[in-house]
């Protein structure tokens, strides 16, 4: 009788899913996939997330071996343009500011009894990037893969609504009021070829574990600005990016099952996610305002809430915030820099802590 109600309780949440992706436009790419892949697994009797089961098979030769995240990652590279970063590499400071919220929520959740592979999964949350987090999770709790890929994708389509009331509480309207210069200049092509080769490696070397992430993602930008193959290139953007978006939503949504999923854990995740969007974006925030100070009044504060994987609401919504102070301030090249920074470095956390985070629990039981 308990397995049919938490059948029925897990299909009513997939509908909820699929309600808020239909008519409140929430992630509704992932959340409508996930939604309805979680009504599918919980159907009684159905097993289609048993061993052998289509959902089962798409976990197993999609997740467990990595290989949707990392397809993703390229449709996600083949998107993004890195150029606005290239031209102002200072505000990649304030993208790995961004990261703050991982280590907050890192602590919370050890303090909370978390074993320390599965916090480090929950902490990733604060990177606010979709695959990351699942990459991360699967390697290190597979049994949270679930609640932490719905939290993730849930909160990240409620960015505006925390970036917002945390940006006005934490500048002033002074200080919203900023300008910075937007003059752009052109970019060598060669320039723009060499970064996404350049960023690879140093990022594989300093963390080996992540080059699978952060190689996927800068393949698709080399496919993006090398020019030689864009027919590569518009595929992996448009094509690859939808199925594969398709077939992780589904396969996600087939791990929420009643007994993994209705849970105090399931609980604790959600809050530890909250608590990792907002230090993530509070802590930018006050970096920035103290760049702020120290620059003598150059930096506006609004970009440091773009330093995260939140593309593009994150920048949006810093500049629309800086458009009501002042409607002639025009911060979207800053922010759209900032936010694309927070995307590489989203990536290069998530490595860092697949690299060293075994490690330094295999060095703490040594102790």
């Amino acid at each position: 009788m308990w397995e049919l109600a938490g059948s029925l309780v897990m299909v009513g949440v997939g509908l909820v899913l699929v309600y808020l992706a239909v008519a409140k436009g929430y992630e509704p790419l992932l959340l409508l996939p996930i939604g309805f892949g979680a009504v599918l697994a919980n159907i009684p009797g159905a097993g289609l997330a048993e061993p052998g089961g289509v959902l089962h098979l798409l976990r197993v030769y999609g997740i467990e071996t990595e290989l949707l995240p990392s397809l993703l990652f390229i449709g996600i590279g083949a998107m993004c343009d890195f150029s606005s970063l290239i031209r102002r590499p200072m505000l990649l400071v304030f993208a790995a500011a961004g990261q703050l919220g991982i280590f907050v929520t890192l602590n919370l959740a050890l303090a909370l009894g978390f074993a320390p592979l599965e916090a480090s999964s929950i902490s990733v949350i604060g990177a606010m990037d979709g695959p990351t987090a699942i990459f991360v999770t699967q390697r290190f709790a597979p049994h949270l893969l679930g609640a932490v890929t719905v939290c993730a994708y849930s909160y990240m389509s409620l960015v505006p609504l925390l970036q917002t009331p945390l940006s006005r509480l934490l500048t002033t309207g002074r200080e919203r009021r900023i300008r910075m210069d937007h003059r752009l200049e052109e970019l060598p092509r060669a320039v723009r070829v060499v970064f996404p080769v350049v960023v690879f490696l140093v990022s594989s070397l300093l963390a080996p574990q992540g080059a699978p992430l952060m190689g996927s993602l800068m393949l698709g930008n080399l496919m993006r600005e090398s020019g030689v193959v864009r027919r590569l290139s518009e595929a992996a953007e448009k094509e690859l990016t939808n199925i594969v978006t398709l077939l992780l939503g589904l396969s996600i949504g087939g791990t929420m099952r009643a007994d993994a999923f209705l849970s105090p854990t399931t609980l604790a995740v959600f809050a530890l996610g909250l608590v990792a969007f907002v230090s993530a974006l509070a802590l930018g925030l006050l970096f920035a305002k103290a760049a702020c100070t120290l620059t003598g009044g150059r930096i506006n504060p609004l970009i440091g809430a773009c330093g995260v994987s939140a593309f593009p609401m994150a920048a949006r919504t810093a500049h629309l915030l800086g458009r009501k102070e002042d409607p002639d301030n025009w911060l979207l090249p800053q922010a759209l820099a900032t936010n694309v920074g927070g995307q590489i470095a989203s990536v290069a956390a998530g490595g860092a802590i697949l690299t060293y985070a075994p490690l330094l629990l295999s060095m703490l039981r040594a102790l």
